[in-house]
C-alpha cells in the first residue's frame, strides 16, 4: 500500500525521481533514433534531438507528417519513430536545388558557388532510394515519396487528411513560398510547423514572413534549441 500523499517530502522525492529517470529515457532514446538514421540526414544531431522533442510535445494526436526537402529521408524516418503509425508524405527533387537567386542572399549564392565545399552535399542531390529505405526502417504507418519541384507536385495537391507537422526544408525563398502556398493551408489548426533554414538563408526567412503578411495570419515564430518553428493559431 502506497502511504505516501501528495506533497509529503518523500513522496516529492519519488516524483522527481521519476521525472528524472523519464528524462533519461528519452534522451537515450533520441541518440539511438539519430544513430540509427546517421547516414541518411546533414542534420546534426543536437537539431535532430530539437526536432524529435518538438514533434513529441507540440505534435496534434492525429494527422499526417509533410518534409519538402527530405534529402535522405532521416528527419522524416526519425520523426515517425517518435510519433509511429502516421502517414507520410516527403516532397523532393531528388536533383538538388534549383539555382539560388538574389533573393535568397549572398550566402545562398556563394554556398552554391563553392562546389568545392565539403558542405556542398552535391547541391544536396540524393537517390530517392535512400529515402525509400530509410523510411522502411522506421515506425510509419504509410509513407508516399514524391520526387519532382514543389511548383509542379504541390498546386492543386489535396491531401486526405489535415497535416499534423509540416517540416520545411526548402531552402530559397521561390521553394518555400510554393511549400506555404499549397500546404500551410491544409496544417490542422494547432499543427506544428518546422522551419530548418530559417536562420541560414535570408530567401527561406524572407518566404516565411512575406506569406503569414499576405495572408494576415497570427502566426508567431519561436525557437527551441536552435529550431524555428510555429503553432498554427486555432482561429485560423
Amino acid at each position: 500500500m502506497n502511504i505516501l500523499r501528495a506533497g509529503h517530502p518523500l513522496s516529492r522525492l519519488r516524483d522527481q525521481i521519476r521525472l528524472v529517470s523519464g528524462r533519461a529515457l528519452r534522451q537515450k532514446r533520441l541518440r539511438a533514433i539519430t544513430r540509427k538514421y546517421a547516414a541518411f540526414t546533414m542534420v546534426a544531431p543536437r537539431e535532430i534531438a530539437a526536432n524529435l522533442l518538438l514533434c513529441l510535445e507540440r505534435a496534434p494526436a492525429c494527422g499526417c507528417i509533410v518534409e519538402c526537402g527530405v534529402w535522405r529521408g532521416g528527419m522524416s524516418a526519425a520523426i515517425a519513430d517518435v510519433l509511429p503509425g502516421r502517414t507520410h508524405y516527403l516532397f523532393d527533387s531528388f536533383e538538388g536545388l534549383p539555382p539560388a537567386r538574389e533573393i535568397d542572399g549572398t550566402a545562398a549564392l556563394n554556398w552554391q558557388a563553392d562546389k568545392a565545399s565539403p558542405h556542398y552535399h552535391d547541391n544536396c542531390r540524393a537517390e530517392i532510394s535512400y529515402a525509400e529505405r530509410a523510411m522502411r526502417l522506421s515506425a510509419a504507418g504509410e509513407f508516399h515519396l514524391v520526387q519532382g519541384w514543389f511548383d509542379k507536385t504541390l498546386p492543386g495537391r489535396k491531401l486526405p487528411e489535415p497535416i499534423a507537422v509540416l517540416r520545411l526544408d526548402a531552402d530559397w525563398y521561390e521553394s518555400t513560398m510554393a511549400c506555404l502556398d499549397s500546404l500551410y493551408p491544409q496544417v490542422m489548426p494547432g499543427g506544428l510547423i518546422l522551419i530548418d533554414d530559417y536562420y541560414t538563408w535570408d530567401g527561406c526567412s524572407r518566404a516565411v514572413h512575406d506569406y503569414f503578411s499576405r495572408h494576415k495570419t497570427a502566426d508567431r515564430i519561436h525557437q527551441f534549441r536552435g529550431i524555428a518553428y510555429c503553432v498554427k493559431p486555432v482561429s485560423d
